[in-house]
């Protein structure tokens, strides 16, 4: 199994997911998210979109993290990381997996592009502060979720790969967490993992 990664990108996703399952795995590293190697003729016949990660299982090559981890879960999960599909857990899990590519990372995506990818002269002010707000009141239905949980849908699970790295990243670039104090205390909980501590490490 061999994972294409650069650090702080969604590749860290699959990183976690993996560590988590136990699993082993050879790392393609770029140095970061705007590594020009990405843009080579040899990298985009593995993803014509430039990005990471991608998962490659022997002849599975996968490109979005939400798949991946769709596809670790039900490959390798041997009953872990997810609700059996009969569970009324399930349709919560699906959502909670989806939530982090489907609402957050949206605006985050516009936010970093404003703040750190587009060079000074073409950044907009007005953009970036758009889409960290819109990033932190979406952020407002997992406060709402996590009262009184762990983690998003009862034990750990993939969904918290997705989303909870969603939401921690969120921190980072500056989401307003003042009056999210369930989010706050969840993404807390989530970085004590050691699986994603040594994702991060990568």
């Amino acid at each position: 199994m061999k994972l294409y990664f650069a650090p702080n990108s969604r590749a860290v996703r699959t990183a976690w997911l993996l560590n988590e399952l136990g699993l082993e795995y050879e790392l393609a590293r770029f140095e970061s998210i705007a590594d020009r190697a990405m843009r080579t003729a040899e990298y985009k016949a593995v993803n014509p979109n430039a990005r990471v990660p991608v998962l490659e299982d022997g002849d599975v090559r996968i490109t979005e993290s939400t798949a991946i981890a769709q596809y670790l879960v039900a490959r390798y999960g041997d009953g872990r990381l997810a609700p059996d599909v009969a569970s009324p857990d399930f349709p919560v899990y699906l959502q909670w997996l989806h939530y982090g590519e489907g609402m957050i990372m949206g605006p985050m995506s516009n936010y970093v592009v404003e703040t750190i990818l587009l060079p000074p002269e073409r950044r907009s002010e007005e953009h970036a502060r758009r889409s960290l707000k819109l990033m932190t009141r979406v952020l407002q239905a997992v406060d709402h979720h996590m009262k009184d949980r762990e983690y998003l849908v009862g034990d750990f699970t993939a969904a918290d790969t997705i989303t909870g790295h969603a939401c921690m990243m969120s921190e980072r670039m500056g989401a307003d967490f003042a009056e999210l104090p369930n989010l706050k205390a969840y993404v807390a909980r989530i970085q004590e993992r050691p699986a994603l501590e040594k994702a991060q490490a990568l």
